[in-house]
Protein backbone atom coordinates (compact mmCIF):
# COMPACT_ATOMS: atom_id res chain seq x y z
CA UNK A 1 0.00 0.00 0.00
CA UNK A 2 2.61 2.52 1.06
CA UNK A 3 5.37 3.33 -1.38
CA UNK A 4 8.11 3.64 1.22
CA UNK A 5 11.57 2.32 0.30
CA UNK A 6 13.40 0.32 2.95
CA UNK A 7 16.88 1.42 4.01
CA UNK A 8 19.67 0.40 1.64
CA UNK A 9 21.50 -1.11 4.62
CA UNK A 10 18.72 -3.51 5.47
CA UNK A 11 20.90 -6.50 4.56
CA UNK A 12 21.69 -9.21 2.09
CA UNK A 13 18.10 -10.40 1.99
CA UNK A 14 17.05 -7.31 0.06
CA UNK A 15 19.53 -7.76 -2.80
CA UNK A 16 17.03 -9.73 -4.89
CA UNK A 17 14.73 -6.71 -4.85
CA UNK A 18 17.30 -4.62 -6.68
CA UNK A 19 17.32 -6.95 -9.68
CA UNK A 20 15.46 -5.39 -12.63
CA UNK A 21 13.65 -8.64 -13.43
CA UNK A 22 12.24 -11.46 -11.30
CA UNK A 23 11.32 -14.62 -13.23
CA UNK A 24 8.70 -17.20 -12.21
CA UNK A 25 6.84 -20.13 -13.74
CA UNK A 26 3.12 -20.37 -13.06
CA UNK A 27 0.17 -21.83 -15.00
CA UNK A 28 2.50 -23.17 -17.71
CA UNK A 29 3.77 -19.66 -18.41
CA UNK A 30 7.09 -17.98 -17.75
CA UNK A 31 6.38 -14.70 -15.98
CA UNK A 32 9.00 -11.95 -15.96
CA UNK A 33 8.19 -9.23 -13.47
CA UNK A 34 9.95 -5.91 -13.85
CA UNK A 35 11.11 -4.48 -10.51
CA UNK A 36 11.90 -0.84 -9.73
CA UNK A 37 12.96 -0.62 -6.09
CA UNK A 38 14.60 2.79 -6.31
CA UNK A 39 11.58 4.55 -7.83
CA UNK A 40 8.65 2.89 -6.07
CA UNK A 41 10.17 0.96 -3.17
CA UNK A 42 8.07 -1.82 -1.65
CA UNK A 43 5.33 -1.51 -4.28
CA UNK A 44 7.66 -2.44 -7.12
CA UNK A 45 9.28 -5.67 -5.97
CA UNK A 46 7.98 -9.22 -5.64
CA UNK A 47 7.61 -10.24 -2.00
CA UNK A 48 7.59 -13.87 -0.87
CA UNK A 49 3.92 -13.64 0.11
CA UNK A 50 2.99 -12.99 -3.52
CA UNK A 51 4.90 -16.08 -4.63
CA UNK A 52 3.27 -18.22 -1.93
CA UNK A 53 -0.24 -16.97 -2.72
CA UNK A 54 0.34 -17.53 -6.45
CA UNK A 55 1.50 -21.08 -5.66
CA UNK A 56 -1.60 -21.65 -3.52
CA UNK A 57 -3.85 -20.51 -6.36
CA UNK A 58 -2.04 -22.80 -8.79
CA UNK A 59 -2.60 -25.73 -6.40
CA UNK A 60 -6.30 -25.46 -7.25
CA UNK A 61 -7.50 -24.93 -3.70
CA UNK A 62 -10.07 -22.43 -4.97
CA UNK A 63 -11.95 -22.43 -8.26
CA UNK A 64 -10.76 -19.55 -10.44
CA UNK A 65 -12.13 -20.30 -13.89
CA UNK A 66 -15.04 -18.00 -14.60
CA UNK A 67 -14.83 -16.30 -11.21
CA UNK A 68 -14.38 -12.60 -10.56
CA UNK A 69 -11.38 -11.63 -8.46
CA UNK A 70 -9.73 -8.45 -7.20
CA UNK A 71 -6.15 -8.05 -6.00
CA UNK A 72 -5.54 -5.34 -3.41
CA UNK A 73 -2.24 -3.50 -3.11
CA UNK A 74 -1.05 -5.43 -6.14
CA UNK A 75 2.36 -3.78 -6.52
CA UNK A 76 3.99 -5.75 -9.33
CA UNK A 77 0.74 -7.60 -10.11
CA UNK A 78 2.13 -11.15 -9.87
CA UNK A 79 -0.87 -12.60 -8.00
CA UNK A 80 -3.41 -10.97 -10.33
CA UNK A 81 -1.46 -12.13 -13.39
CA UNK A 82 -1.45 -15.72 -12.12
CA UNK A 83 -5.17 -15.56 -11.30
CA UNK A 84 -5.93 -14.36 -14.85
CA UNK A 85 -3.77 -17.13 -16.36
CA UNK A 86 -5.75 -19.62 -14.27
CA UNK A 87 -9.06 -18.39 -15.70
CA UNK A 88 -10.33 -15.65 -13.41
CA UNK A 89 -11.64 -12.25 -14.48
CA UNK A 90 -9.32 -10.07 -12.39
CA UNK A 91 -9.33 -6.43 -11.34
CA UNK A 92 -5.77 -5.63 -10.26
CA UNK A 93 -5.59 -2.57 -8.01
CA UNK A 94 -3.16 -0.24 -6.31
CA UNK A 95 -2.73 3.46 -5.60
CA UNK A 96 -2.58 5.85 -8.54
CA UNK A 97 1.18 6.41 -8.33
CA UNK A 98 1.84 2.68 -8.90
CA UNK A 99 -0.64 2.05 -11.74
CA UNK A 100 1.59 2.74 -14.74
CA UNK A 101 4.25 0.36 -13.43
CA UNK A 102 1.61 -2.24 -12.52
CA UNK A 103 -0.03 -2.02 -15.93
CA UNK A 104 3.30 -2.53 -17.71
CA UNK A 105 3.86 -5.82 -15.88
CA UNK A 106 0.33 -7.05 -16.53
CA UNK A 107 0.50 -6.28 -20.25
CA UNK A 108 3.97 -7.80 -20.61
CA UNK A 109 2.98 -11.11 -19.02
CA UNK A 110 -0.51 -11.88 -20.27
CA UNK A 111 -1.02 -13.24 -23.79
CA UNK A 112 -3.24 -11.06 -25.95
CA UNK A 113 -6.20 -13.45 -25.74
CA UNK A 114 -6.03 -13.38 -21.92
CA UNK A 115 -5.47 -9.63 -21.46
CA UNK A 116 -9.23 -8.84 -21.59
CA UNK A 117 -9.55 -10.87 -18.36
CA UNK A 118 -7.38 -8.40 -16.44
CA UNK A 119 -8.24 -4.78 -15.66
CA UNK A 120 -5.83 -2.47 -13.83
CA UNK A 121 -7.72 0.02 -11.67
CA UNK A 122 -6.99 2.57 -8.97
CA UNK A 123 -8.04 1.71 -5.44
CA UNK A 124 -6.90 3.58 -2.37
CA UNK A 125 -8.24 1.71 0.64
CA UNK A 126 -11.13 3.41 2.37
CA UNK A 127 -11.42 6.13 -0.27
CA UNK A 128 -12.68 5.54 -3.82
CA UNK A 129 -14.89 2.58 -2.91
CA UNK A 130 -17.81 4.10 -4.81
CA UNK A 131 -16.26 2.93 -8.08
CA UNK A 132 -16.67 -0.68 -6.92
CA UNK A 133 -20.06 -2.31 -6.41
CA UNK A 134 -20.59 -3.75 -2.91
CA UNK A 135 -19.92 -7.48 -2.87
CA UNK A 136 -18.76 -7.32 -6.48
CA UNK A 137 -16.13 -10.07 -6.38
CA UNK A 138 -16.05 -13.82 -5.76
CA UNK A 139 -12.46 -13.68 -4.59
CA UNK A 140 -10.44 -10.93 -2.88
CA UNK A 141 -6.67 -11.41 -2.91
CA UNK A 142 -3.93 -9.70 -0.94
CA UNK A 143 -0.25 -10.54 -0.54
CA UNK A 144 1.78 -8.84 2.20
CA UNK A 145 -0.64 -5.95 2.53
CA UNK A 146 -1.04 -5.80 6.32
CA UNK A 147 2.32 -4.35 7.36
CA UNK A 148 1.28 -0.72 8.05
CA UNK A 149 -0.89 -0.35 11.15
CA UNK A 150 -2.25 3.04 10.08
CA UNK A 151 -3.89 1.37 7.05
CA UNK A 152 -5.69 -1.39 8.98
CA UNK A 153 -9.01 0.42 9.48
CA UNK A 154 -9.18 1.50 5.82
CA UNK A 155 -8.23 -1.99 4.66
CA UNK A 156 -10.96 -3.57 6.78
CA UNK A 157 -13.49 -1.07 5.44
CA UNK A 158 -12.42 -1.96 1.91
CA UNK A 159 -12.66 -5.71 2.54
CA UNK A 160 -16.13 -5.29 4.05
CA UNK A 161 -17.28 -3.28 1.01
CA UNK A 162 -15.90 -5.70 -1.60
CA UNK A 163 -16.91 -8.87 0.22
CA UNK A 164 -20.38 -10.21 -0.50
CA UNK A 165 -22.28 -13.14 0.94
CA UNK A 166 -20.49 -15.51 -1.44
CA UNK A 167 -17.03 -13.93 -1.39
CA UNK A 168 -13.79 -15.47 -0.17
CA UNK A 169 -10.80 -13.41 0.97
CA UNK A 170 -7.30 -14.88 0.71
CA UNK A 171 -4.52 -13.00 2.47
CA UNK A 172 -0.89 -14.14 2.39
CA UNK A 173 1.49 -12.68 4.94
CA UNK A 174 4.51 -13.24 7.12
CA UNK A 175 3.75 -12.62 10.79
CA UNK A 176 6.62 -10.28 11.63
CA UNK A 177 5.30 -8.14 14.45
CA UNK A 178 2.57 -8.02 17.07
CA UNK A 179 0.67 -5.55 14.88
CA UNK A 180 0.23 -8.31 12.29
CA UNK A 181 -1.56 -10.43 14.88
CA UNK A 182 -3.54 -7.35 15.86
CA UNK A 183 -4.83 -7.06 12.30
CA UNK A 184 -5.90 -10.70 12.28
CA UNK A 185 -7.78 -10.11 15.54
CA UNK A 186 -9.52 -7.09 13.98
CA UNK A 187 -10.36 -9.19 10.91
CA UNK A 188 -11.90 -11.92 13.07
CA UNK A 189 -14.39 -9.46 14.54
CA UNK A 190 -16.07 -9.13 11.13
CA UNK A 191 -15.08 -12.33 9.34
CA UNK A 192 -14.66 -16.03 9.95
CA UNK A 193 -10.91 -16.57 9.55
CA UNK A 194 -8.88 -19.76 9.13
CA UNK A 195 -5.31 -20.54 8.11
CA UNK A 196 -5.40 -22.66 4.96
CA UNK A 197 -1.73 -22.87 3.96
CA UNK A 198 1.75 -22.34 5.36
CA UNK A 199 5.07 -22.27 3.52
CA UNK A 200 7.77 -23.08 6.09
CA UNK A 201 10.65 -22.19 3.78
CA UNK A 202 9.35 -18.67 3.20
CA UNK A 203 7.55 -18.45 6.57
CA UNK A 204 4.38 -17.20 4.88
CA UNK A 205 0.83 -17.98 5.99
CA UNK A 206 -2.30 -17.90 3.82
CA UNK A 207 -5.51 -16.98 5.62
CA UNK A 208 -9.04 -17.45 4.31
CA UNK A 209 -11.80 -15.11 5.49
CA UNK A 210 -15.53 -14.96 4.84
CA UNK A 211 -18.30 -12.86 6.31
CA UNK A 212 -19.52 -14.48 9.50
CA UNK A 213 -23.14 -14.84 8.39
CA UNK A 214 -22.38 -16.91 5.32
CA UNK A 215 -21.82 -20.54 4.54
CA UNK A 216 -18.60 -21.86 3.06
CA UNK A 217 -18.26 -20.52 -0.47
CA UNK A 218 -15.44 -21.43 -2.82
Amino acid sequence: MALVPYEETAGMGLQKFHKPLATFSFANHTIQIRQDWRQLGVAAVVWDAAVVLSTYLEMGAVELRGRSAVELGAGTGLVGIVAALLGAQVTITDRKVALEFLRSNVEANLPLHIQPRAVVKELTWGQNLGSFSPGEFDLILGADIIYLEETFTDLLQTLAHLCGSHSVILLACRIRYERDNNFLAMLERQFSVSKVHYDPEKDVHVYKAQKRDQREGL
